[in-house]
Formats: C-alpha cells, structure tokens, sequence
C-alpha cells in the first residue's frame, strides 16, 4: 500500500514528541518507515527562578505541529489526515506538573532541567536507599512539601509532561513504565512502583496528614503494547483545530524521551544499550537486574517493557570541541578561506584518528557547566599540557574527543568494574557520530565494546513513539517489543559496527590516568579563575 491509500484510510500511526526545543511529528507506514513529518520550535522560560513551558505553549505548540505535518501531508501526496491506525506521545521525562480535583494544574510545570530540589533528592536518595535525581518528580513534590508550599495539599494527581499531554487528549491518568520510572522508583518484577518504597514515603509524610496518598496520584503505570485509551472528541479538537481528525483513535501509552531514543535505538534488549552524544552525553544499558549497591552518578530507568536500566547522563559533550572548530574557522577567515562548517567538522574530526593513541600526554576537561558524576557543581574549560607532550592537531582533537566522553566513562567503570555489567554492544546516535569512525572508535574505546551506528538512529525519539504506538497494534500473542523491533521493523536495517583496537583502548584509559588526577586542577581553576 502506498503513502497516499494509507494515510487515506487512517491506517499510518503518528509519533508525536516533546524535545527540549523542538516538537515533532513522525508519520509512519505499516513497516515503521516514515512518511511525513512536521515539527515546532519552541524554548522554554525563566519565570520566577523555575525553568518552565506555558499550558499555552504546549497546546500551542502540540496544534502546530500537527498543522505543519497535515500541510506536508497535502503537499507530498493531495489528501487530508482524518484518522490514524494508533496514535503515542512521548516527551522529556522527568518534572512535576500537579493537578487539583477539577484537574486544573496548580503550579507551572517544573520542568527537568530545574535544580531546586538538593534537599529533597539527598533525604529521599538516603531514606530509599536509592539514587533519586533532582529532576525527578518525586524530588519536585517532596521538596515542595518540605517548603512548605500551599499547593500541595490540594494534589489529587500529579505526572509528566507526556503524562499531560497524554490525559488531556484521552482522559486516561497513565504513563508508560519508562517514563514512571522518572517519577518514582519501579520494581521491574512487577512492572509497577516499588511497594516497598512506597510505604517508606508515606512514613516521611505521615506527619503531615495531607487528604492524598501517594499511590492515589501517581498516575497508573503500563507497559509498551498495552492500549492507553483512545482519542477524545475533546482530544481531537486540541490536536487539530481545523476539526479534520476524528475520535476514536487508539492511543499507546505515554513515554520519556530515555524510552523512544532505546527504541529508536534498538537498544531494549538485556546487556545492549545506547550512547546519544552531543551538547550533553548520556548512555544507558539495560541490565538483567538492578545493581547491588547504590551509586549517586547512576540513575536506575527502565524500557518501555520495565526491564532495568543503568543511565549514566553527563551535562557536557561536544560544547567545548565546537568553540575550538569555531576558532579555526575564524583563523580560515583571517586567511581568507571561507570553509563549509559541515566539511570543517568532519575534517578535524577524522584528524583526530590520526593522532597518538594517549594524544601525546596532554589532557583537556570540557567542563562549560557543572559535572556531577565528577562532584563538580560549576565548570571552567581548561586545557593543560607540559613541554614534552606531542602538541599536534591530531593529538589536541584526539584529546578533545577524549575529554567529551571522559565523565561518561567515569560512571560507565562504574557499571562494568563495580557492578559487573556485561556490554555487548552500544548503539551510539547524535552529532558525536556524524564524521564515520571518529566518534565511534573513541565511543568504543571508552566503553570497551562494539558501538554500532544506524542508519535510522537519527530519525530520534518522534520515530521511537511512532514505533511503540505501530507496536500495540501489531504485535502477535507473546510477541516481545525487543522482537518485534528485530523481525519487524530492524531486520536488513544497515549500519556500520566498530570494535576499537586494544591500542585504542590502551590510549584512552592511559588519558584517564592523567585526567582522574588532573581533577584537582580542573577545580583549582574553578576556584581561582572561574
């Protein structure tokens, strides 16, 4: 069935997802290909000390998108959307966004990238026993009570951003158990919150005899391919203002953009996972169990089918290597080259292959914001190196590519040396792996396994939501989502895997001698010059 007939008989599924700066639509076909797309920037707000999105911004923003993908749907093939197969939203995890009774919502949302909550996060990261990140939502309501604040009391529901969206257009108070894994602990045995961790918050607000109870309004946890309602009239209506779509639709459940990147990834399966690398670097492996012991520079997330998941996420990448691209273009210019940027990254960085294996000695930290799995609150971009090093343009972007993922591989060592987490294989996706071999042969080095590069990777999470929703309608009895994603969607799927060599591996942990101990030095600098 060609693009045309299937859109026309509602029978393509739509992915929708909320990034940091951009909304986008994926339209795909019965094989998970896509055939449209549209797409919103958008950016959030500093209003009173709170990073946050507008309710206007977000239905404004959700219409737009839509309007943009109906529009290049006319264009690309003369028909207009009314219907889809199975329709998912996903979004940034992590927030709070609390509602009342008559679910109005209380305060602006809070989003991820607020870091208001210390307090919180420390007390419940010591009372649970496990690491609770100030961005997640239950860090948000337990620094709100212990403020004191005069909303909380009037709780009777509280989600995230695709928990929102998601309830608005369906009526359901729902998440998928990935992105519930940001809000409260999961017990990936039962595939909901942790009992136990439950009750013992409940014990550290007992005192405080609000008229809610955590487990009333947490929002019901469900895994991929479990149906998550179906389109409202009124749903339909926010969705598409021209009043084209019709309601009715099925919708899959809700999901975090950790979640959509697995799976448009291919990276749900046990002892696989993935690397996205670019302003900042997180990876994330899927385990077989949760670790033993608790460690604060690792975040425990799970699939969209609640298997455990170890997140190693670092707030700096690539920052630092673009300001150093961005001189050199400035010097082209002083000599009267005007070099295509896209040509000038991919240059320097396949020099940097060309460079020592150790990048002659010197060591570089990428540190423009704070890096917490390195304990460092602020940051100052430094380069150091003595007189002996080999200072040659192969060896300083070697460094660089180093330093990017050099505080990744700091909490990756963590998982593999610690906790004795297998890794067969990463799937890296992100600007870091745009230039072939570069990034992934450093990637590989540093983590010790093959890192495969998909040609879809770049597609991003709107695809991945697209899949899951494609998922809940096509999956066969027993069918398992890491399955289906092989048989139906991944199968012939070309990419290119890289295995590092020894000698590059050698290289990059004789880098991270000098630069675990050059620390001191970074934080001198911080001190004295930041």
């Amino acid at each position: 069935m060609d693009g045309k007939q299937l859109i026309e008989e509602g029978k393509s599924v739509l992915g929708i997802e909320f990034g940091s700066t951009r909304i986008k639509a994926v339209l795909v076909d019965e094989k998970g290909d896509p055939i449209a797309s549209g797409s919103h920037e958008w950016e959030n707000e500093l209003l009173d000390g709170i990073w946050t999105y507008s309710e206007e911004a977000i239905w404004n923003g959700l219409s737009d998108c839509y309007a943009d993908l109906k529009k290049n749907v006319k264009e690309q093939y003369g028909v207009t959307i009314r219907s889809f197969a199975a329709i998912g939203f996903s979004a940034m995890m992590h927030g709070y966004l609390p509602f009342d009774e008559n679910d109005t919502l209380l305060v602006p949302f809070r989003t991820w990238r607020n870091t208001i909550t210390a307090d919180a996060a420390v007390k419940l990261t010591e009372a649970l026993n496990f690491n609770i990140p100030q961005r997640w939502s239950i860090s948000h309501l337990y620094q709100a009570i212990l403020n004191g604040e005069e909303h909380v009391p009037s709780i009777r529901h509280f989600t995230t951003l695709a928990g929102f969206v998601h309830f608005k257009l369906s009526g359901r108070k729902v998440l998928g158990v990935g992105d519930a894994s940001g809000m409260f602990p999961i017990d990936s045995k039962t595939g909901s919150y942790d009992e136990a961790m439950l009750d013992k918050f409940s014990s550290m607000i007992e005192d405080k005899n609000f008229p809610w109870k955590i487990r009333d309004i947490l929002p019901e946890v469900l895994s991929a391919g479990e149906n998550a309602g179906t389109l409202t009239e009124e749903g339909a209506k926010l969705l598409d203002k021209d009043g084209d779509l019709k309601a009715g639709i099925p919708m899959c459940p809700p999901e975090g953009d950790a979640g959509t990147g697995m799976v448009a990834t291919n990276s749900v399966l046990v002892e696989t996972g993935n690397i996205s690398a670019g302003t900042s670097v997180f990876a994330m492996i899927v385990l077989k169990e949760n670790m033993k012991n608790l460690h604060t520079e690792i975040d425990m997330v799970t699939t969209p089918t609640g298997d455990p998941v170890a997140m190693v996420h670092c707030n700096n990448c690539t920052s630092d290597i673009n300001a150093w691209v961005k001189l050199f273009d400035e010097v082209g210019k002083l000599m009267g080259a005007d070099f295509d940027r896209g040509e000038l990254f991919s240059k320097m960085y396949g020099v940097a292959l060309e460079g020592d294996k150790d990048c002659g000695g010197m060591v570089s930290y990428n540190y423009y914001s704070g890096e917490p799995v390195t304990g460092f609150s602020k940051g100052a971009p430094l380069f150091v190196r003595s007189a002996e090093n080999s200072f040659t343009l192969p060896n300083f972007m070697r460094m660089h590519l180093y330093s990017a993922l050099a505080a990744l591989k700091v909490g990756l060592d963590i998982l593999t040396v610690h906790e004795n987490v297998t890794v067969k294989k990463m799937y890296g996706h992100g600007g870091f792996f745009k230039t072939p071999k570069a990034g992934q042969t450093v990637a590989s080095a540093a983590i010790g396994s093959p890192v495969c590069v998909m040609e879809t990777a770049g597609e991003g999470g709107a695809w991945g939501i697209a899949l899951l929703a494609l998922y809940m309608v096509q999956k066969k009895d027993g069918q398992t989502l890491a399955s289906y994603l092989d048989d139906a969607i991944f199968a012939g799927s070309t990419g290119t895997e890289l295995m590092a060599s020894q000698e590059d591996i050698d290289g990059f942990n004789a880098f991270m001698k000098k630069y675990v101990s050059g620390l001191p030095v970074e934080l001198a600098a911080i001190q004295r010059l930041g």
